[in-house]
């Protein structure tokens, strides 16, 4: 974690503006205040990038619009808003060379909107897993725009298993109790009815439920709560169930 703070405190210091990525599912559970409170300091532009808005619906966004001053929906995987966010950039550059570092929780989509703003002109290392960036990367865009890419930084001593899951901070596979995170979502949208297993009395352990859906059984036929546990975490993280 030290190193990763030596990065982030490198990436602010050479940036003209940053960008601040987050998950449009889960703003609040990816802002990061001490980094916000970082580039505040030294007096840099910010612009929060809402990656992933393909994921949630458009009445959801228009009500989290007035809590940013710069604010871009974009997806990155679908190209929406690259145009709008890259127009908003040079915006705020006044036609000057700029140096644009992105920050954000691991697994936002950090790289993957530098590669939609590059268009093939640069390209950022990009992973599914948690924590593919391991070190700075400064990607030509143009001859005007440069971008500093970084690995994803958690709050100092932040411990939420839970919160690292949803945000896809963390890999499921390697969670002490991944079926508290599978939980909270399957709670959360229950109206989805993600995996067909439709009305669940209030009395039932809608993990087993979902097991049982998917066979993820035990000998003797036992539901694998845990692996039905990661595989809807997976889900949740690849933007396969929203």
């Amino acid at each position: 974690m030290p190193n990763f703070w030596k990065v982030v405190n490198e990436v602010i210091e050479k940036s003209d503006i940053l960008l601040l990525v987050l998950d449009s599912r889960l703003i609040d559970y990816t802002r990061n205040a001490e980094i916000e409170k970082k580039i505040e300091r030294q007096g840099k532009k910010i612009i929060y990038v809402l990656n992933k808005c393909d994921l949630v619906e458009k009445d959801e966004l228009d009500s989290v619009k007035d809590e940013f001053d710069y604010c871009v929906f974009m997806s990155a995987v679908k190209h929406l808003g690259t145009n709008i966010l890259r127009s908003e950039i040079m915006k705020l550059a006044k036609g000057q060379k700029v140096t644009v570092g992105v920050l954000g929780y691991p697994n936002v989509g950090k790289s993957s909107v530098i590669n939609a703003i590059s268009g093939g002109g640069g390209k950022a290392g990009t992973g599914r897993m948690p924590g593919y960036t391991k070190g700075l990367q400064r990607i030509k865009v143009s001859e005007k725009l440069y971008m500093l890419d970084a690995p994803g930084v958690l709050p100092y001593k932040e411990d939420d298993e839970v919160k690292h899951l949803l945000t896809g901070s963390k890999d499921p596979h390697k969670a002490k109790d991944p079926d508290m995170a599978a939980e909270y979502l399957l709670e959360q949208f229950a109206d989805r009815d993600w995996y067909g297993i439709g009305n669940v009395d209030e009395n039932e352990y809608v993990l087993e439920k979902v097991a049982q859906k998917l066979n993820y059984l035990k000998k003797g036929g036992e539901p694998d709560i845990k692996r039905a546990a990661v595989k809807v975490i997976v889900d949740w993280q690849k933007g396969n169930i929203k």
